[in-house]
């Protein structure tokens, strides 16, 4: 199997073509880095030509490069010799190590290393004369120094390269946390528009269809006046979360968070609406207040569990309790189940998502469905908030 051609890269064209003609010239004007060798003449030419063509394999086969580099460096020493031809050398040794193997890197510096020092050793204990330290010298410097440098070189890339996969994984990690952010404040603000404007909307939704389809003035007019309460009253919790949105929306105070102060206030509208009622919040001790999430969480279940009961219970009575235990505030609402007998508004199962999405942000328990009790089929909501954050799952 023939192997594929690698194209050299265009900096290794350069770099072989200024060289080569450069030692031409030198060869021309008969500079001779060594004069007085065995091979006189012509015969440094061919070290100089052999290195020219392997520098356009320094990028992509430098092992093989430094190799083939290597005999000709040997060879050269037997002829008059060539500065270009050195600093080919020197250049190939450097680009073995910055585009070499990992292995290549650490390897090719600790055995010019080791060359250069016992080279030195030897020419010291064979002349003996100081001038030998010259040529352990100038080993290091044909051979180590450019090993050396292209480690420094090779590090500082891989440096880089780490830094800039850091920074990249850290962009990333803030655009996921962006939108999982961007996600989660979507989702609280669907939940608080739709728990502050359904009960009005589901009122004005019953209540009109009670008004067209009931030929009583009176109960007419009763009915349109529950229809403009609410809708004065949608109106102004709409525009108070605008106003949380938009700084240009000319209500620019944020809409107080509801406490538990405010059941009676809710329930008041609720039997408005026509609802028959009984709170049961005797159970809430008078001691310290409650967290405000608990306390919203508490109160946003329960305005919701009023809201599906306008729209879908059957007529009776509506009970709401909440107890605080320990550890933990129950809520349960409980209403007739059945075929509704007056008109009801239609239903997208939002409300029931959005009080376990309360109930579990809070790390509590989330149930809700028909029951069977002695005075008869119930529709049953019961909800479990730990007072404590780190209390999640507390039961009752």
């Amino acid at each position: 199997m023939a192997l594929p051609l690698l194209r050299p890269q265009r900096v290794d064209v350069q770099i072989a073509v200024v060289s080569l003609f450069s030692g031409l010239a030198l060869w021309a004007l008969g500079l001779e880095a060594q004069p007085g060798r065995l091979l006189g003449g012509n015969w440094s030419l061919v070290p100089l030509c052999v290195l020219a063509g392997l520098e356009l394999l320094r990028s992509n086969m430098p092992q093989t490069a430094l190799v083939l580099a290597t005999l000709a460096l040997v060879l050269d020493q037997f002829t008059t010799g060539n500065l270009a031809s050195i600093l080919m050398f020197t250049d190939i040794m450097y680009a073995a190590v910055v585009y070499g193997t990992p292995a290549a890197a650490r390897r090719i510096p600790l055995t010019t290393g080791t060359l250069t020092v016992t080279a030195t050793i030897a020419f010291m204990a064979w002349w003996q004369e100081p001038e030998a330290v010259l040529v352990g010298v100038a080993i290091g410097v044909v051979a180590f120094g450019p090993a050396a440098t292209g480690v420094l070189v090779r590090n500082h890339r891989e440096a880089t390269a780490a830094a800039k996969l850091r920074a990249e994984q850290t962009a990333l990690l803030a655009e996921m946390d962006r939108v999982q952010a961007v996600t989660a404040e979507r989702a609280r603000m669907a939940r608080e528009l739709h728990d502050m404007v359904a009960n009005h909307l589901s009122a004005i939704a019953i209540h009109s269809t009670a008004a067209l389809s009931l030929d009583d003035p009176a109960t007419s007019k009763d009915a349109l006046a529950v229809i403009r309460e609410n809708s004065v009253e949608g109106l102004a919790e709409m525009r108070r979360l605008i106003g949380i949105l938009r700084d240009d929306s000319g209500d620019l105070e944020p809409a107080a968070a509801p406490t538990l102060e405010g059941l009676g206030t809710l329930v008041a509208n609720a039997r408005t609406n026509g609802l028959e009622i009984a709170l049961d919040d005797a159970r809430l001790p008078e001691g310290p207040k409650l967290p405000t999430p608990v306390e919203l969480a508490a109160y946003r279940i329960v305005q919701e569990s009023l809201t599906n009961v306008l729209k879908h219970a059957s007529p009776g009575r509506v009970t709401v309790s909440l107890t605080q235990h320990p550890r933990a505030l129950t809520v349960r609402v409980t209403s007739p189940y059945g075929d509704p007998s007056g008109p009801r508004a239609p239903g997208s199962g939002a409300g029931l998502v959005g009080m376990r999405e309360r109930t579990e942000l809070l790390g509590g328990t989330f149930e809700s469905g028909p029951e069977s009790t002695t005075d008869g089929k119930v529709w049953n909501v019961f909800a479990t908030l730990p007072v404590d954050p780190a209390d999640e799952g507390a039961k009752e």
